[in-house]
């Protein structure tokens, strides 16, 4: 759970901007992204071969 503390010297915009960090960093909108729907486990593999496909087609920097 991504919880932020607001100082009394800070704005509300500020905190909000930590928070939305936070979970960013925590992957929490991701993850209720991928249980948004059920997917069936073909539709799994196929997913992660594609992934794959592509992290291995990109140029190495």
């Amino acid at each position: 759970m991504a919880e932020v503390v607001i100082y009394e010297d800070e704005s509300f915009e500020r905190a909000l901007r930590r928070f939305k960090k936070k979970c960013e960093k925590a992957g929490i909108l991701s993850d209720l992204r991928k249980h948004r729907h059920y997917e069936k486990p073909s539709e799994r593999r196929k997913r992660k071969l594609n992934a794959a496909k592509r992290k291995r087609r990109r140029p190495p920097r």
